[in-house]
């Protein structure tokens, strides 16, 4: 059993200042959750300049609405992430939070709603039927890698960490996209939240490109 304890740490302290422009600035992807910006009012406003930080600076940013509804008072997450969404280059997230955001079940639907905001790109995570990227100029689609499921908790930051790794390899999207599926499928075959975050050889074994002997 895996316990989060967010109201009242010291993550719900963050105020504004605690941020480092310079480490910020020098920063290729800033990357955030939705988790953030529920935690606390100062955590919202932490997070609005971390973005401002990053638009100043021509810092891509990624965004993972990550819902958590026992995190917000009402239907609030919807205003705040979806106003969070409006200054992402990059949006990622799951159907299930897609439909709660607007209302409707079509991924294609879905990811031109983001892209409408100003995405550049929204990679949708479609659980045991893979995910789907798509930009103003193309759609791609890919299918989940097989695995036995032990522990579903971490596989959408498995997917985001991929995805993110891939792009700051230089990698063309369809391989970004791989990837991601790839490390969250690892992740949820292993119980526990980071514990099945793989490194890049673990990825390459997976795939069959490698082969683990221990000695």
């Amino acid at each position: 059993m895996l316990y989060y304890y967010r109201k009242g740490s010291a993550a719900s302290f963050m105020v504004p200042e605690d941020l480092d422009e310079g480490y910020i600035a020098s920063a290729k992807i800033l990357h955030i959750t939705g988790i953030t910006p529920a935690l606390s009012d100062t955590c919202r406003a932490t997070v609005y300049k971390a973005i401002e930080i990053a638009k100043s600076h021509n810092i891509t940013i990624s965004f993972d609405p990550n819902i958590r509804l026992k995190l917000w008072k009402d239907n609030e997450y919807k205003k705040v992430l979806l106003d969070i969404a409006q200054y992402a280059d990059i949006v990622l997230p799951g159907l299930e939070e897609g439909k709660m955001l607007f209302g409707i079940t079509e991924p294609e639907s879905i990811a031109k709603k983001f892209l409408d905001m100003g995405a550049k790109i929204v990679a949708l995570k479609l659980g045991n039927k893979g995910a789907m990227l798509v930009t103003q100029e193309q759609t791609i689609y890919q299918s989940s890698s097989k695995v036995k499921e032990v522990d579903p908790v971490g596989a959408g930051d498995g997917f985001d960490a991929g995805f993110i790794v891939g792009l700051l390899r230089g990698w063309e999207l369809k391989e970004c996209l791989r990837l991601a599926n790839d490390v969250g499928a690892i992740v949820v075959s292993t119980k526990g939240d980071m514990e099945g975050l793989p490194t890049m050889e673990e990825v390459e074994i997976f795939r069959g490109n490698m082969v683990h002997i221990e000695r």
